[in-house]
């Protein structure tokens, strides 16, 4: 059976840890964040955590529903953060843009976290705040109901699967990273083009290409298609 989380108020530690600091939800994320990003996902522990932050391991569960309910919790950070400071300016292209890219950049700043959790649904304030702008967003523009949901559901998913792919790509080590880096100009680029045309063709221009984000070509392409969705609705 799950244990109960206690509420925030109720959950405080009065006493300092070993590292002289007193715990909460954001304390124990952050220092989570650190944990991911020095030894990824494998180095996350109950315990590890516990030593980390100078706290019994059962601590940890006053304040989240087991590793899984932290997961969550730092979903909701990066989402969170990539929230932070933006405000829709009325121009509904722009302001989605804006918003897959900083969706985008808040992942990648922490790609081991990124990895853990791009796939996850949360249902906290912050990923329901991110939701609800790109929803209103898209109604405010004119877009239909239907088409309102469509478009987000695409929009939501695609921020989030390059943001997994992309930080999939820095989780690596720094060896299997160049080394992949690497395949467009030792491998790629020395095909046959009688049995390769294509990408002999192509293999200048690809080498400088793949070792980028697709995202925000990709991202453009999906904002053109709404707006021509958007004109024919208005035409008919």
């Amino acid at each position: 059976m799950a244990k109960q989380v206690v509420p925030e108020d109720a959950r405080k530690r009065r006493r300092p840890t070993r590292q002289g600091v007193v715990l909460s939800e954001r304390l124990i994320v952050d220092t989570a964040l650190r944990m991911l990003r020095e030894h990824g996902s494998a180095g996350l522990s109950a315990r590890r955590l516990g030593a980390a932050l100078g706290a019994d391991p059962s601590t940890l569960y006053r304040y989240f529903d087991g590793m899984d309910g932290l997961t969550l919790a730092i979903g909701e950070e990066l989402i969170g953060r990539a929230l932070e400071g933006w405000s829709a300016s009325g121009t509904w292209r722009s302001d989605l843009r804006e918003l897959g890219l900083r969706i985008h950049g808040a992942y990648l700043a922490h790609p081991q976290a990124a990895v853990l959790t791009a796939s996850r649904v949360t249902g906290r304030p912050r990923e329901i705040a991110a939701d609800e702008a790109v929803l209103g967003i898209l109604r405010t523009a004119g877009f239909p109901d239907p088409e309102a949901v469509l478009i987000y559901h695409a929009f939501i998913d695609q921020s989030l699967a390059f943001a997994a792919l992309d930080a999939g790509a820095l989780a690596l080590s720094e060896a299997a990273r160049i080394s992949d880096e690497r395949q467009w100009e030792s491998t790629y680029a020395r095909l046959p083009a009688d049995e390769y045309p294509h990408i002999a063709a192509t293999r200048r221009l690809l080498a400088a290409r793949m070792n980028h984000s697709a995202y925000p070509v990709a991202l453009d392409m999906l904002l053109t298609s709404a707006e021509a969705r958007l004109q024919a609705l208005r035409a008919r």
